[in-house]
């Protein structure tokens, strides 16, 4: 389900992720909604998952929607490494 170099954006409530991912997929940003894997954990029990490539794009709609993720990991080499929202 998450591929070397994705990102998975963790949202602490099902209200923002629903928003988040409306807003990135009209602005037609190629992300995916996912359970939240079970090595991280949120109340919400979804995720945004979007290739590193994609990731300024990503940022940018959120940041402007005021949607950024309370949490971000990077999934590289079989674990999750926390980033920088």
């Amino acid at each position: 389900m998450v591929r070397n170099d994705d990102l998975v954006a963790i949202f602490h409530s099902i209200h923002r992720v629903m928003k988040a991912e409306k807003v990135l997929k009209q602005a037609r940003v190629d992300i995916l909604l996912i359970p939240v894997p079970r090595r991280l954990s949120s109340d919400c029990g979804l995720a945004i998952r979007y290739s590193v490539l994609s990731r300024q794009e990503v940022e940018a709609v959120l940041e402007r929607e005021q949607l950024l993720p309370e949490e971000l990991y990077l999934f590289q080499d079989g674990a999750f490494h926390r980033q920088s929202p």
